[in-house]
């Protein structure tokens, strides 16, 4: 593999993956372990690895959108498992197909040019 072929295959990561990865799994291990911090740190490694992404893509400035997405769904999930009664996993689905969509609308999909 050429120098070339693997700095296209680092940078085509698409951001969508460790959002997802970050919500989902975060939850994931934080309930199957029981030990909340773990899953912080997994839901943590996510976030830093989708926002090195965008910050490469589109700059600081959508990143920081991006990163305030990826918290605020983190955010909502409680809500809606706590305050709105759904199941829990059915809050992080909703929200971790929510953000990750938005993160692949915005850093991913490639721009057609004017």
């Amino acid at each position: 593999m050429t120098t070339s072929l693997l700095t296209r295959a680092r940078t085509r990561l698409s951001s969508a993956v460790p959002v997802a990865v970050g919500l989902a799994a975060g939850f994931g291990v934080a309930q199957g372990t029981g030990i909340r911090a773990l899953g912080g740190a997994v839901f943590a490694a996510g976030g830093l690895v989708a926002g090195y992404v965008w910050v490469q893509r589109r700059g600081w400035a959508v990143a920081l959108g991006l990163g305030a997405l990826y918290v605020g769904a983190f955010v909502l999930a409680h809500v809606l498992a706590l305050a709105v009664g759904l199941p829990a996993w059915l809050a992080v689905g909703l929200v971790t197909v929510a953000a990750a969509g938005v993160a692949y609308a915005v850093a991913d999909r490639e721009r057609l040019a004017p």
